[in-house]
């Protein structure tokens, strides 16, 4: 089973003076209607069910979360206690996952991003998940691996 993490928690300083810390830029509509969040999570739903999305934030951004997805359940908003970067981030919504869903694939995601070719971007998830998915199956604890782009 396939579940996005975005990671939605930082203060978007080096995008200053259109992104502050009250609002940083990926709640900002930079590339038009839509916020940069907005985008990364429209950009996943042919693949991934709202459901099976998560946003790991800070606490000071759980409402622009929610403003962003009234529609989201509140459990798919993970809260960090304190933002500490990329990997404790993951490492918590890892951990929050596995309670929900025993035999998930992670894919994790900036909230930020700019994909212009999404089709083969999602193509590439869906190839990598199965891939994952095969070698968490096999008998061997390590593999190599080489992905041609």
């Amino acid at each position: 089973m396939l579940c996005a993490v975005i990671m939605a928690g930082g203060k978007g300083t080096r995008f200053w003076p259109l992104s502050t810390e009250e609002k940083p830029k990926q709640f900002l509509n930079l590339l038009g209607s839509k916020s940069m969040i907005q985008m990364t999570v429209d950009r996943l739903l042919p693949l991934i069910p709202m459901e099976r999305i998560f946003i790991v934030t800070g606490k000071q951004y759980v409402e622009l979360v929610k403003d962003n997805f009234p529609q989201m359940d509140e459990r798919n908003i993970i809260v960090e206690p304190t933002g500490r970067n990329t990997a404790p981030c993951i490492a918590l919504a890892a951990f929050y996952i596995k309670k929900l869903y025993e035999d998930a694939t992670m894919v994790v995601l900036p909230s930020d991003h700019l994909i212009k070719e999404e089709d083969k971007f999602l193509c590439l998830i869906r190839d990598a998940a199965g891939f994952v998915r095969k070698k968490a199956r096999s008998s061997s604890n390590y593999w190599d691996t080489t992905y041609k782009t």
